[in-house]
């Protein structure tokens, strides 16, 4: 063995040779250093050597541990479709010019970490079947990962100064780029994720798209900075921003995810898209979502936009029924296209303190949810908080819904804008904060006609009032007869003078039972129906009858009011 590595050592052809325990630590092989389809039955230890022209280790396998720790490559280098059994390290390693890992196979541990890569750097088709590690790894030219197949990824505070392609790569565990760095474009197309995507703190400063890429699990964008105008195309169980900045325009093309939005910075305009159809490629192939075929359903929830400043977003056909909405700036001047869900209300009817509580259906928030759930006796259908989001009641949620409100008129949706005006009543009436005066009016204004909303309430209301006035009308508002004038007068002369003078209504008198006939009915309905129009009529009553019809006079136009106004509040454009 030992006269086959000074061999090696005067001539760095090794081709096709057997090696036993190979150490060439802190070596220098001046020409090319040869070691196509050589076979290594041991460790090979090249830590700290120099390879001054062309390494070829094209077809080498490496049956036990490789080391190249340290070492400098200034030539060529080569690693295609060569394997690596056990650890692969090359963390600290320079190479100075192009390198080329090619469909190489790593069934250990793959270490690269404070990696240096100068030139070109081709990892197509590699497979690592253990831990792939390039931590703090600097790529100053262009990185091809394409359809490389990794176990755990873990890129963290890795810098690509140039290109980095990941274009149809599959991630079977997770992968890691938190603070990484890329300055130029950072293609994911096609890219299969079937664990987690961190992209933790990641700066992407010229990346002008990131996927469409599909992850079984979460992809976290936490603290990330996008620099230039970005879209990004993401199929994913979950996607969370929290604080992520975007300093230029960015599209957010999303399928299945629920995301959380809370902090995040944007300085233009920013839209999040439910994709309803599968992803497409500039050659018009679908994106594969084999991973997600457990997802029966594509819709994207948003699930917080709390710290957010709105004014620049726009949510088109996503689910915000579990949207945490309190603490977000200028909420008025967010923009909602398609078709934007809320949550509703419980519903079906329910029992509470032994009688039934029904609810109007009407669009909510979920923090009304939360707050509703844990009041005292609480009625079921109303949903709990997750722990960890906060609790917030009906003084925070007043704000939010007058916000939303105002979104929806400047929209010019009226309807819409209703339901989130009836929850701000509904938040002022149930906030302790609020007068007692005030609440007692909001409550009135909520019996009678649901906040001038519930057309139906007022109309009930308005013919509860009619029967009790007609009632009222022929059982003391009419007179028992009608008095004829009476005239008297005298004679002077030629002088005639007449004074002509009618009675004051009788009062009806005898049994109750006997005041209701038809014709009563007829002469009450007269008056009760010029009640409504706030007319007068010419009906003798009794001084009873005079205050009930005043009373009625008063009442009833303003429940038509209410009932008319609710009516258009819900057809108005």
């Amino acid at each position: 063995m030992l006269t086959q590595l000074l061999d090696a050592l005067r001539d760095p052809v090794t081709r096709g040779v057997r090696l036993g325990r190979a150490d060439f630590r802190s070596a220098t092989f001046a020409g090319t250093a040869d070691f196509r389809s050589a076979i290594f039955e041991t460790d090979a230890d090249f830590r700290s050597a120099t390879f001054k022209g062309t390494a070829n280790f094209v077809s080498a396998t490496f049956k036990s541990n490789a080391w190249f720790g340290s070492a400098a490559f200034e030539g060529v280098t080569w690693f295609e479709m060569t394997m690596f059994t056990g650890v692969a390290g090359f963390a600290s390693v320079t190479f100075k010019s192009d390198v080329a890992f090619v469909s190489p196979t790593f069934e250990g541990s793959a270490r690269f970490e404070l990696t240096t890569f100068e030139g070109y750097t081709d990892f197509r088709t590699a497979s690592f079947k253990g831990d792939a590690r390039f931590r703090s790894a600097i790529f100053k030219g262009d990185a091809r990962f394409t359809s490389v197949l990794f176990q755990d990824a873990v890129f963290k505070s890795a810098v690509f100064e140039c290109n980095a392609w990941f274009r149809s790569a599959i991630f079977g565990g997770d992968a890691r780029f938190g603070l990484a760095i890329f300055e130029s474009d950072a293609d994911f197309r096609s890219a299969i994720f079937k664990g987690n995507a961190r992209f933790t703190s990641t700066v992407f400063k010229r990346s002008a798209g990131m996927g469409p890429l599909v992850c079984a699990g979460q992809v976290t964008l936490s603290g990330a900075v996008f620099g230039g105008p970005v879209t990004v195309a993401i199929a994913a169980r979950r996607l969370e921003c929290w604080r992520t900045h975007w300093s230029s325009t960015a599209a957010l093309q999303l399928r299945y995810a629920t995301v959380d939005f809370a902090h995040s910075v944007f300085e233009h305009p920013l839209t999040i898209v439910a994709e309803p159809d599968l992803f497409r490629l500039s050659d018009g192939t679908s994106v594969d979502e084999q991973v997600l075929s457990n997802e029966s359903d594509a819709t994207v929830w948003v699930a917080s936009l709390r710290g957010v400043d709105a004014a620049h977003l726009v949510l088109a056909d996503v689910n915000l029924s579990r949207c945490l909405f309190t603490g977000t700036v200028h909420l008025d001047q967010l923009r909602l296209e398609g078709t934007c869900s809320f949550e509703g209300v419980p519903p079906r009817a329910h029992w509470r303190n032994g009688r039934p509580v029904r609810f109007t259906q009407r669009r909510t928030l979920a923090e009304e949810h939360h707050w509703r759930a844990g009041r005292p006796r609480a009625v079921r259908g109303w949903n709990t908080a997750v722990f960890g989001t906060g609790h917030v009641g009906p003084a925070q949620l007043a704000p939010v819904y007058r916000a939303l409100r105002k979104s929806f008129e400047d929209a010019k949706n009226e309807p819409g804008a209703a339901d989130f005006y009836y929850g701000e009543m509904e938040m002022r009436r149930h906030d302790s904060g609020t007068p007692r005066a005030e609440r007692r009016l909001l409550a009135a204004y909520w019996a009678l006609s649901g906040y001038g909303l519930r057309a139906t309430r007022a109309l009930v209301w308005l013919l509860l009032a009619m029967n009790a006035t007609l009632l009222a009308m022929m059982l003391w508002g009419l007179p028992a007869d009608y008095p004829k004038p009476v005239s008297t007068g005298r004679v002077t002369g030629q002088d005639i003078q007449l004074t002509t003078d009618t009675p004051n209504p009788a009062n009806p008198t005898g049994p109750l039972q006997e005041r209701i006939s038809s014709g009563r009915f007829e002469k009450g309905l007269r008056v009760v129906i010029n009640s409504v129009a706030f007319r007068s009529s010419d009906q003798d009553l009794t001084t009873a009858g005079t205050y009930i019809a005043m009373l009625s006079r008063l009442t009833e136009p303003v429940l038509f009011g209410l009932a008319v106004l609710a009516v258009r509040s819900r057809v108005k454009r």
